[in-house]
C-alpha cells in the first residue's frame, strides 16, 4: 500500500499521496534502467537499459514489455519534443539524436567547437523547440555504459541547441558532472543535478537552479537542494513546481522552496522518473534493474 512506501517529512506532502495506491513493478531484467519518456498519444513509455545497449517499451494499455531498439548506441536520457518525437542521449556515439515519425534517426548534436561530446546524459526540450542537455563523462569512463575514451572537450558542461539554426551553445561550464535536467513549469528556471561526488571526494551531490533569459542564457546557479541519500540523478516537476527526483532510497519530493517534504521508498536505487498516464498523475520510476510506477494526487507539469 502507498502508506507503506510513502514517508511524509512535511505536512505539505501528505495531500500528495494516494492512500490506497501501491508501488507497482512493471518490468525487470535491466542492468541500469534510465531515461524514461512517455508518449501520451500511444500511451506507452520508452526507457533505456544502458549497459545492455537497448531501449525498452512499456505499453500502458496492455502491460506488455518489449525491446524498442537494440542496439541503441548505449542510450541514456530520453525526452519528447514539441512534435511528439523521441529525443535521445547516446553514450556510445557521443551525440544527441531525434527519432522521426517514420523511424529514421536525425543527429541533433555531436560536436561543440569541432570536438566530440563526452557522453550526453540527460535532455529536456523547451516549448520554443530548443534542446538542452548535460554532458558528463560516464559513457567514456569505462566500457560499461559506452566506449572508454579520452575527453576531447576537456570538461563536463551543459548545452543548448538552437531550434532554428541548430547551433550548439555551452550554457554552463562550472559543473563537475552535470546530470539530470528539467525546467520549471513556466520555463523561467532550469534545474540541473551535479553528481560530481562519483569522481571527486566530497564532491557535489546536489541540484542547482538557474534563471533562464529570453535569449537562452542562464544566470544564478545556486544550490537548490543537496541529496540526503545517495545522489540525485534524473528528475521531473509537477504542475505546482515540486521536484520529484531520484535518490538512493527512492524518489524524493521537494517543495519549490527547496524543502524535502516526502519520499516514495523504492527497493532499488532510482535513476530517473517521468509523469505519464492520461492525466499525467502516474509516476514512472526507473530503478536499477526494474521499472516501477505509482499513482499520485498530483499531475506532472504540462510541457507543451
Amino acid at each position: 500500500m502507498f502508506r507503506d512506501v510513502a514517508v511524509t517529512l512535511d505536512e505539505r506532502f501528505r495531500r500528495l499521496a494516494v492512500g490506497n495506491a501501491r508501488l507497482e513493478k512493471l518490468a525487470e531484467g535491466c542492468r541500469w534502467a534510465e531515461g524514461p519518456a512517455y508518449f501520451p498519444a500511444g500511451r506507452y513509455l520508452v526507457w533505456s537499459d544502458v549497459p545492455n545497449d537497448r531501449m525498452m517499451r512499456y505499453d500502458e494499455t496492455s502491460g506488455a514489455v518489449s525491446v524498442f531498439r537494440a542496439p541503441s548506441g548505449y542510450s541514456n536520457g530520453n525526452t519528447v519534443d514539441t512534435q511528439g518525437r523521441l529525443v535521445t542521449c547516446e553514450h556510445g556515439f557521443r551525440r544527441v539524436t531525434r527519432t522521426e515519425h517514420d523511424g529514421s534517426i536525425t543527429v541533433v548534436a555531436s560536436h561543440h567547437d569541432g570536438k566530440r561530446f563526452n557522453s550526453p546524459n540527460d535532455v529536456v526540450v523547451k516549448s520554443d523547440g530548443s534542446i538542452w542537455f548535460t554532458d558528463p563523462a560516464y559513457g567514456i569512463d569505462t566500457d560499461y555504459e559506452g566506449h572508454k575514451a579520452e575527453s576531447e572537450i576537456g570538461g563536463c558542461h551543459v548545452y543548448r541547441v538552437d531550434p532554428q539554426s541548430g547551433a550548439v551553445t555551452r550554457v554552463a561550464d562550472d559543473f563537475v558532472r552535470p546530470n539530470g535536467i528539467a525546467f520549471s513549469p513556466d520555463e523561467k528556471r532550469l534545474y540541473v543535478a551535479d553528481t560530481g561526488a562519483t569522481h571527486v571526494p566530497d564532491g557535489p551531490r546536489h541540484i542547482r537552479v538557474f534563471d533562464v533569459a529570453e535569449d537562452g542564457g542562464l544566470a544564478g546557479g545556486s544550490v537548490f537542494a543537496t541529496c540526503t541519500n545517495g545522489l540525485f540523478d534524473g528528475f521531473r516537476l509537477d504542475d505546482f513546481g515540486r521536484i520529484w527526483t531520484s535518490a538512493g532510497d527512492g524518489v524524493h519530493c521537494y517543495d519549490p522552496d527547496g524543502t524535502l517534504i516526502g519520499k516514495i521508498l523504492v527497493p532499488e536505487n532510482v535513476a530517473n522518473v517521468v509523469f505519464g498516464g492520461p492525466k499525467r498523475n502516474r509516476l514512472y520510476i526507473c530503478a536499477t534493474t526494474s521499472l516501477y510506477a505509482v499513482m499520485l494526487y498530483v499531475n506532472g507539469a504540462k510541457t507543451f
